[in-house]
């Protein structure tokens, strides 16, 4: 299989597999918004067993824990080096700042909000480019159309690779 070398095919490689439902990633987009809200429960039940001191909490923890690596090898298929550790705090901070941008926007400080949001996009899309071998040896994205290199090229690829809304 020869390599691929820019934006519009890959977009035509992944349309293809889409055509023979090899690959779904308006599915894979949803189980890794799931997969961000699993952390987020395994944070908070260790906290909650932390300061309530009721281990049943940490019986959880490992039950959702379980469920989250057995969801997780859905998109991290054949980790090498830590990239499983490092999809999952990818997810992981994504959500949280996530979380913390709609707390600056709760406040009426949109700025802030806009600022966490795009930083919270930027670890997702590396998580994307990670999983779905998009980043090179050097570090560097795929190459891009000259439009593209006009934007951020991860977060410009992902967005128009991953769309949850198209079925």
């Amino acid at each position: 299989m020869r390599e691929i070398e820019n934006v519009d095919e890959l977009i035509e490689k992944v349309n293809e597999l889409k055509r023979a439902d090899m690959l779904d990633l308006s599915r894979d987009e949803d189980l890794s918004i799931a997969l961000m809200n699993l952390i987020s429960i395994e944070e908070h039940l260790y906290f909650s067993s932390v300061k309530t001191n009721d281990e049943k909490y940490l019986d959880l923890l490992n039950s959702v824990r379980e469920l989250r690596k057995k969801l997780l090898r859905e998109i991290v298929k054949e980790p090498e080096g830590e990239l499983w550790c490092i999809s999952k705090h990818l997810l992981a901070c994504s959500m949280r700042l996530i979380e913390v941008g709609t707390k600056y926007l709760a406040e009426n400080a949109r700025e802030e909000a806009c600022e966490k949001f795009k930083d919270a996009f930027y670890l997702y899309s590396l998580f994307w480019g990670l999983n779905l071998d998009l980043i090179k040896g050097s570090g560097e994205v795929m190459e891009l159309t000259e439009k593209d290199r006009k934007k951020d090229k991860i977060m410009s690829l992902i967005k128009k690779i991953i769309d949850c809304c198209k079925e």
